[in-house]
């Protein structure tokens, strides 16, 4: 595992446990498969990674539960936590962080962060009194290292960055958001201010681990053995203000093609690098809506809309043909995307900030003419 100093002597490895996308039950987000979950957690220990990540809406609740119990039989010295200040859910502060140390059954937090500033809410965020509540932690030693997360625009981060002396921030960074979104640009700011940037997104929620036929191609011809993630991770660890880069890991395979790429040191040619662009370029072409699949939208749908299945399938059929969605119409009337009442509840709540509403009556009229 390689590992890159982070400040006071501590080194992190590059690659970080992501506890989103854990493995559940029967589909049920808020029920997590505790014995597939912890075979991760104990890999991805028994193979160098010291970095965990999770928030207070992850899994409704129960990642924070899980990955405090999971850990608790190592070294609290041999791992760090990252938690999130949810100011959206539960704007009091004070109320969700000591629900989060009694759910992790911690008496610290080693990184700590405002979880998703978003432009439209960043003001009210910021001005609440959270961050003199979690300065007063930090100095404590209730949290050892204080950030944010952020999903705005470039104006905001300049914004955010001049008001506190942050420890590091989280950024959704991966090659096709470089040449095809602002990753580049915020990742820029950072740089410039010197503040390390955790890496969230870098396989752009699986888009970039599931690329085109035709986009494929021009990175498997290039070396047939390695996956597409793997190109995805050695693009974002090529930059230097990198600290740490994020996997929302949900199986042991994952784990694994990880490790194997985080114990490498291989840097990426410049052939390499106009590989990659070309594959942002024809990937571009045939996806409709880059959704993460982070499913921030799905909580607030009034109807209970599964929003980044449907998008999926919207792609799908942008890509092949409205054919595709043919196995929609098994699906009960209430969770088709004609449900959809245009609330833009979804829209206010997407780090994308995706015009969810109308691709939902696009899609409704695709479904229409089959």
């Amino acid at each position: 595992m390689q590992y890159k100093e982070f400040k006071d002597g501590i080194k992190l490895s590059r690659l970080g446990m992501g506890a989103m996308r854990l493995p559940v039950q029967e589909g049920n987000d808020s029920c997590i498969d505790y014995d597939a979950a912890k075979k991760l957690i104990d890999k991805c220990m028994a193979q160098g990674v010291n970095y965990y990540d999770t928030a207070y809406i992850y899994h409704g609740g129960k990642s924070e539960e899980f990955l405090g119990k999971a850990l608790a039989e190592y070294p609290r010295d041999s791992y760090y936590v990252t938690d999130k200040f949810n100011f959206q859910t539960e704007p009091d502060y004070r109320k969700q962080f000591d629900t989060q140390l009694k759910r992790m059954n911690m008496d610290r937090i080693d990184f700590y962060l405002l979880h998703g500033i978003q432009d439209h809410f960043a003001d009210e965020m910021l001005k609440s009194g959270c961050v003199e509540f979690f300065d007063e932690k930090k100095k404590s030693g209730q949290i050892r290292y204080l950030g944010f997360s952020f999903h705005g625009s470039a104006e905001t981060l300049k914004k955010a960055l001049k008001l506190y002396d942050w420890d590091f921030v989280q950024i959704q960074l991966n090659y096709y958001d470089w040449y095809y979104g602002d990753a580049k640009e915020l990742y820029e700011i950072l740089k410039e201010a010197d503040i390390p940037a955790m890496v969230m997104e870098p396989v752009h929620g699986g888009l970039l681990a599931n690329l085109t036929e035709e986009a494929a191609k021009e990175l498997k011809a290039a070396e047939p053995e390695a996956s597409l993630a793997s190109w995805a991770m050695r693009w974002v660890m090529s930059l230097d203000q990198v600290q740490v880069v994020l996997s929302g890991m949900s199986e042991e395979g994952q784990v694994d093609d990880n490790i194997r790429t985080f114990s490498e040191n291989r840097i990426l040619s410049e052939d390499d690098q106009k590989l990659i662009r070309k594959a942002a370029k024809i990937q571009r072409e045939s996806v409709a809506v880059a959704c993460t699949g982070c499913r921030y939208c799905t909580p607030n749908c009034p109807k209970g809309l599964d929003i980044p299945f449907l998008l999926k399938n919207y792609n799908e059929a942008k890509i092949g043909g409205t054919w595709r969605l043919s196995h929609l119409k098994a699906l009960p009337e209430e969770k088709l995307p004609s449900a959809c009442i245009g609330c833009k509840a979804c829209t206010d709540h997407c780090p994308q900030s995706f015009l969810i509403p109308k691709y939902m009556k696009e899609l409704a009229e695709m479904l229409k003419e089959l």
